[in-house]
């Protein structure tokens, strides 16, 4: 089986990033594709492990080199995901998971065809704003853009494979992780499988043909 990229998109506050953390807990098939941003880090967020805090003229040169697989501006800065760190995750056997915006799940599935697309909802626009104010971080204005984006956000939903509702953590880590293991099963996943098919095939001949020999 060739590992494949998981892409998690969400309105901000809906819990994606979480969800992917909870995941790689739990399974020690999936990896994670730390994105790259200009923005500023968070008092909690390490350079390299939530992110590669960039310059503006560095990522900018990342962009015109065509290191990124995705990238977009969100709420003035830029974020994306360099398509060595993708690779680098394949590469070891391991799912790559994703936390991506709508705008990057666009681009990325046109590098990596491959992709599971999976939308994550809140349970309620309460709840979202409830989320996004338990931060501490968002001033009115903030909130007021990230809302406007998540009402964008909410319109693209038909481009995903799966939707699963962020109400309950355990539940939302519980869901993709089922969504995982049933696409790694999809016959267009199975690595040769046109090869043991036929082998089988084959195989099966062999032994219809011995059977009706000895009853003769």
């Amino acid at each position: 089986m060739t590992p494949f990229p998981v892409v998690l998109s969400a309105p901000s506050g809906a819990g994606k990033t979480t969800i992917a953390r909870e995941l790689m807990q739990r399974r020690g098939d999936v990896g994670y594709s730390v994105s790259c941003t200009t923005r500023t880090a968070r008092a909690h967020e390490r350079n390299g492990h939530d992110y590669h805090f960039l310059a503006d003229s560095d990522f900018q040169a990342r962009v015109a080199a065509g290191e990124f697989a995705e990238w977009a501006l969100v709420h003035g800065k830029r974020y994306g995901t360099l398509r060595s760190e993708v690779q680098r995750v394949l590469d070891a056997g391991k799912f790559v998971l994703m936390d991506i915006d709508v705008q990057g799940a666009r681009q990325f599935v046109t590098a990596f065809p491959a992709s599971v697309l999976v939308f994550v909802l809140p349970p309620s626009v309460e709840a979202l704003v409830a989320r996004l104010k338990g931060r501490n971080t968002e001033s009115p204005a903030d909130l007021a853009v990230r809302l406007n984006t998540a009402h964008a956000e909410l319109q693209d939903v038909g481009r995903y494979n799966y939707v699963v509702v962020n109400d309950a953590l355990d539940q939302a880590v519980e869901n993709v992780s089922r969504i995982i293991d049933a696409e790694r099963l999809k016959r267009d996943r199975v690595h040769a499988l046109d090869a043991q098919i036929s082998r089988l095939l084959v195989e099966l001949q062999d032994q219809i043909d011995r059977i009706r020999g000895a009853a003769r």
